[in-house]
């Protein structure tokens, strides 16, 4: 136990020198920490109650998640309609209705009825093992029209999914930013709740993931009469859509468009801020993938000298003419932009449009005074606390008291190495599960000089008694931390937020206060006693 081969020493120190020098940057001021090369750029980030930063809730409209439902069958039941073998396998139908949040419509010709409602059953789904129920019922009204109805399960399994894709979303814009350790979690069934520490512009955030960037390219219907658009009836399978704010000055503020989409933002390639080579004014550049520039080409071929707008998020943003077909895949959106609202656009188009529409319910920010005057305040009880445990061992133990110190001044340089590596977030809590490490870490050496102690007393030599002490105490030492692990496991697996920086810096500062208490210190004793072989021992 106390035969310490010179490589073993060497690997040891390197790894103590590993860590102080890992644990420096974090420490430095920001400017110093970004002249360093970029390897050397790790530390340990501060939380949101640490260094301030903004907290949003948000809260999923379920209204337009339905109406987006219900357009996205409307859309399904039309391609099922289309025969995959040709025009002799297509069934012929009426104009479909989506009228009190039912799909319904005629099936022409009476023989095709059950060929159609297999096709709708194969594009429907189960809405989750326990309830057994599919997520849309097909009924069959007056001999030859289908009502779709979505199911109340259908409707919760679709909730549960939008909000799943809506949290992956929203981490995608936000870790766009270059903010580090952001805390983006559900709450409830239609909340989710975003934390960005340092960032001290909540407008910019709420700017950011509260657009929905729902991109549609649809056509202009010329043949809508503006007296009756004036009064609000347009013809069968078109709308009446808005203009966005700021565009088209001076113009109608709307547009009739035909509902039928021909190309989706899920199409998009690529999104990239840029400027117009004429009006020099900020734009998005899109990029569409193979099967969007195939379709972006066909309909602009078909539709030559025709209109056609950019619709996002229900709103049109510009509604040019077809001068000639559009082969290359590419299109720009211009609008009344500036560089930052462009830059913010092509980074919603980038990460895919948010499947249901989210409403900021709760705004807070955090200022960095408050989040310094807990640092303060954690950094106090953290120098009182490592007074206090320095002071007790060098009394209570001597020398061996001045081992477990150093030990224990090598664990907190190893705890923040670790972190900065890791790139982990420190929260109040985490400083509070520092400060408990920095308590807890001489509890080996505590049990391990009492150990020694014993030994002595019974009359063993000093070699002896110091080398049964770290043999027989190791075993109870091992045992209580890996039940702390366990527990810390616990907490980080069933726990959010600050639970988990809890947990994290409680777990590194145990595995880090077994190594420097039990390796470090032993190697510190034996290298004095094979040095200075005392007959006698004091502690």
């Amino acid at each position: 136990m106390l035969d310490f081969p010179r490589w073993k020493t060497i690997g040891i120190s390197i790894i103590l020198l590993l860590g102080i020098l890992f644990s420096i940057p974090t420490f430095l001021p920001s400017k110093t920490f970004e002249s360093l090369p970029g390897i050397a750029q790790i530390k340990v980030n501060l939380g949101l109650d640490l260094a301030g930063g903004s907290h949003l809730l948000l809260e999923a409209d379920v209204a337009d998640l339905q109406k987006t439902q219900l357009a996205n069958m409307e859309k399904t039941v039309r391609t099922a309609m289309r025969g995959e073998r040709g025009p002799d396998d297509d069934i012929g139908i009426g104009e479909l209705s989506t009228a009190g949040g039912k799909i319904s419509f005629l099936v022409r010709e009476q023989r095709q009825l059950d060929a159609a409602r297999d096709r709708l059953f194969n594009e429907t789904g189960g809405a989750g093992i326990a309830t057994g129920q599919r997520d849309w019922r097909i009924d069959v009204v007056d001999t030859t029209r289908i009502v779709m109805t979505p199911t109340a399960a259908g409707q919760t399994q679709a909730i549960k999914n939008a909000m799943d894709t809506a949290r992956e979303i929203i981490d995608k814009r936000v870790n766009a930013l270059g903010t580090r350790e952001p805390t983006i979690i559900r709450q409830g069934d239609d909340r989710i709740v975003v934390q960005v520490p340092g960032l001290q512009d909540p407008q910019q955030l709420k700017d950011l993931i509260g657009k929905t960037a729902r991109l549609e390219f649809r056509m202009v219907d010329a043949n809508a009469d503006p007296a009756e658009v004036a009064a609000g009836r347009v013809p069968v399978g078109s709308e009446i859509v808005p203009y966005a704010e700021g565009a088209n000055a001076g113009g109608a503020p709307y547009e009739v468009l035909r509902r039928q989409v021909m190309i989706s933002g899920e199409q998009l390639l690529d999104a990239k801020q840029g400027y117009d080579q004429q009006s020099g004014q900020p734009v998005v550049n899109i990029r569409f993938d193979s099967g969007g520039s195939a379709t972006f080409a066909k309909v602009t071929a078909q539709n030559v000298g025709k209109r056609f707008a950019m619709v996002l998020d229900g709103r049109v943003l510009s509604a040019p003419s077809i001068n000639e077909p559009i082969l290359g895949g590419s299109a720009q959106i211009s609008g009344s932009f500036s560089v930052a609202s462009a830059n913010n656009l092509a980074i919603s188009l980038r990460s895919g449009a948010l499947p249901v529409k989210m409403t900021v319910v709760e705004e807070r920010t955090v200022t960095p005074e408050l989040g310094a005057d807990s640092i303060r305040k954690g950094a106090l009880a953290g120098i009182i606390a490592t007074v206090a445990v320095l002071v007790f061992m060098i009394v209570v133990y001597g020398r061996f008291g001045i081992y477990a110190n150093v030990a224990l001044m090598f664990n907190i340089f190893l705890i923040i190495a670790i972190m900065a590596a890791f790139n982990a977030t420190l929260t109040l809590p985490g400083i509070a599960g520092f400060v408990l490490t920095i308590g807890a870490a001489v509890d080996a050496n505590v049990l391990i000089n009492e150990r020694i102690r014993e030994e002595l007393h019974r009359g063993r030599r000093v070699f002896q008694a110091v080398e049964l002490g770290y043999s027989e105490a190791s075993r109870a030492i091992f045992d209580a931390n890996i039940t702390n692990v366990i527990a810390a496991a616990l907490m980080f697996w069933f726990g959010t937020g600050p639970i988990k920086g809890f947990a994290v810096v409680l777990t590194i500062g145990i595995i880090t206060s077994v190594f420097t208490a039990v390796t470090v210190t032993r190697m510190f004793a034996a290298g004095w006693l094979h040095k200075t072989r005392p007959a006698s021992l004091n502690i």
